[in-house]
């Protein structure tokens, strides 16, 4: 055991007061020689504990999964999800709940290693992880923090001084995830195909306590819980429209009840703009492109209001209606959250019907030629068309005459207009190259001072200093991006 005092561990165990067959209570599996290769310690100090102790050999050993901290009762939890459409029982195939870390303000905050070992859950797997997926995770979910996206954080990864076996031999890792749960829709789903109402009642009150406790004392608290959901997922789905960003994989078991984003695997941001754009290797139809995301988030919310209809009334018509008038207002909600942020990206501040056709005109001018997302709205922002490939075409100049004349018609001041601009257009972006670079050199190279380097410029996406200018340049390369599953 290590001394909980010394390193700031003050771990509760509420998930594993669930009905036992939610979990299965299981240790992370020892690993030879455990080095910490990157410390959060904004995430540290925000969760009360030490750094120094952190960064002990005792504190090392906790992180690699070697020693069980003062507190924690190990578990892996169990789901299901829709799998690119198909239905699967699923779980912790390779991670660990440690427990849930109450904070200095009372908050908790699930602490899961990532990599840690065989589970019930692993279906073949050997419950291990490779230090390039484990490191992008934690890059990426950084960089969404710092743009105000609500994400599950990295605490650490640390080598296991293992190697795995995947296409080739690996250097093993584990990572520290740091939620505000790991509630999933496929719990839910889980819950419904396997267990009884009752226990779904169990889920969806301890639900409601842990994210929700404003709506539980609503008539009727299922309904509430699932509007709630409803608009989390609506405003998150928004924001990583507004950046580019690509989800991947969005499955059910991938969906958050809290509405943070969850799992990194084949995820990455948008260069040229073009709604069909798929990075995930294996996504070949296309189902989880980036102009898809807005109907899978609902498609995967209708299926999250099946889970909850023996909640919802006794007289199964009437809950099957209750569900379906909620989730149709889905789009409404994203709509209207994803149509604020865009006005805001165009210095936009009150609204005209007419906005939304200047919107739409400017991503057809985008698609057609190929215009990069983030700079395009970089050159207007600072007004400099001749740094986009729109300029100079017949198309871009009209379509900038009208954006201009509707900015005149507002009441603000210039200054107001571009600062609401430099505020919702980010000058840095975790690109694809970028990370790859900062990959290739820690996995490779054993060089982590390029990853410091972005993760550095990563912390402060707006913050529009020339200096940063490098890391908002395209890749020379014209092959198209791939990203990979078995993060």
């Amino acid at each position: 055991m290590t001394n909980s005092n010394e390193t700031g561990w003050n771990l509760d165990n509420s998930y594993a007061r669930l009905p036992k067959s939610f979990v299965s209570s299981i240790n992370p599996t020892p690993v030879r020689l455990p080095k910490l290769i990157i410390l959060n310690n904004q995430v540290a100090t925000s969760l009360g504990l030490d750094i120094q102790a952190l960064k002990s050999e005792d504190g090392v050993a906790v992180l690699a999964g070697n020693q069980i901290p003062e507190g924690a009762m190990p578990l892996a939890q169990a789901y299901a999800g829709h799998q690119f459409g198909h239905f699967n029982m699923l779980g912790d195939g390779r991670a660990v709940l440690l427990g849930e870390q109450i904070l200095p303000q009372g908050e908790r905050m699930d602490i899961q290693l990532k990599g840690a070992g065989r589970t019930p859950y692993s279906r073949g797997g050997d419950g291990r992880a490779a230090l390039g997926p484990m490191l992008r995770e934690y890059i990426i979910s950084e960089a969404m923090h710092a743009l105000g996206i609500p994400t599950t954080r990295s605490l650490a990864v640390v080598t296991t001084g293992e190697s795995i076996i995947r296409e080739t031999e690996l250097p093993g890792a584990i990572m520290t995830r740091v939620a505000a749960s790991h509630l999933r829709v496929g719990t839910f789903q889980y819950v419904a195909q396997w267990g009884t109402v009752e226990e779904l009642r169990d889920l969806a009150d301890y639900t409601l306590k842990r994210h929700y406790p404003d709506v539980e004392v609503d008539e009727n608290r299922y309904l509430s819980l699932l509007q709630e959901v409803i608009k989390r997922q609506a405003e998150l789905i928004a924001k990583w429209q507004l950046v580019g960003f690509i989800h991947g994989v969005m499955n059910t078991d991938n969906m958050t009840i809290s509405g943070e984003t969850i799992d990194y695997g084949p995820c990455a941001f948008m260069d040229s703009y073009d709604p069909e754009t798929v990075f995930s290797s294996i996504d070949i139809q296309g189902r989880y492109a980036y102009g898809n995301q807005p109907y899978m988030a609902g498609w995967n919310l209708a299926r999250f209001a099946e889970t909850l209809l023996p909640l919802l009334h006794d007289d199964q018509e009437q809950a099957v209606k209750l569900a379906q008038d909620e989730i149709s207002r889905f789009m409404e909600f994203y709509r209207e959250k994803w149509l604020a942020g865009m006005r805001a990206k165009l210095g936009i501040i009150n609204e005209e019907t007419e906005d939304e056709a200047l919107i739409d005109s400017l991503f057809i001018l985008m698609q057609k030629y190929h215009a990069d997302y983030t700079n395009t709205f970089l050159a207007l922002t600072f007004d400099k068309q001749k740094d986009t490939v729109l300029f100079g075409t017949s198309e871009f100049a009209q379509w900038h005459e009208i954006w201009q004349a509707r900015l005149s018609r507002q009441q603000e001041s210039k200054d107001s207009v571009s600062q609401l601009m430099q505020n919702s257009n980010p000058a840095i972006i975790p690109r694809n190259h970028r990370v790859e670079e900062a990959l290739e050199a820690a996995v490779e190279q054993g060089d982590y001072s390029v990853m410091e380097r972005l993760l550095d410029v990563l912390s402060n996406p707006y913050e529009h200093s020339a200096e940063l200018a490098d890391y908002s340049t395209l890749p020379v390369s014209k092959s198209p991006y791939q990203t990979f599953c078995g993060t």
